[in-house]
């Protein structure tokens, strides 16, 4: 095969409708939309979840719960993820936005205890699990909440 031999897979490209063209082409005059009505207009049709004046489903069912407008979402470390840290470091929230563990601070840091921690790490953090802050205290290291 040549680079002047290339063409597009059958079916692939699709020709646009060429609307109101003149009666002959299929799509004159009325241009696909038919007589007159809402969807015949020019800036016409119904909103996303409109089901023609019968009450839609959004408005059909109950409310439930509600939103906490002082959610704090904080960012998430595993133990098994300070491993990459040498011996004695203090991992600080800087540090850890720094070498990618953490891509946004968000609310704080939360460390939490899923794997398990090799290194001695004073570590340093908005907030602790407990079993995290066991297990980091258990290899020799130290916790500190900012």
């Amino acid at each position: 095969m040549k680079l002047h031999e290339l063409k597009p897979a059958e079916g692939s490209r699709k020709e646009r409708k060429r609307l109101g063209r003149g009666i002959g082409s299929g799509q004159g005059k009325t241009a696909g939309k038919g007589h007159k009505g809402q969807n015949a207009r020019s800036g016409g049709g119904v909103r996303p979840g409109f089901e023609g004046g019968q009450t839609p489903l959004f408005r059909r069912l109950p409310k439930r719960g509600f939103t906490n407008i002082n959610r704090k979402e904080y960012a998430v470390v595993n133990l098994d993820a300070l491993n990459v840290f040498e011996d004695g470091t203090e991992v600080t929230p800087e540090l850890l936005i720094e070498t990618g563990l953490v891509r946004k601070e968000l609310a704080g840091i939360k460390v939490l205890a899923k794997g398990s921690l090799e290194k001695k790490l004073t570590v340093k953090a908005h907030k602790f699990s407990s079993a995290a802050e066991e297990a980091i205290k258990a290899a020799g290291g130290q916790t500190e909440v900012i």
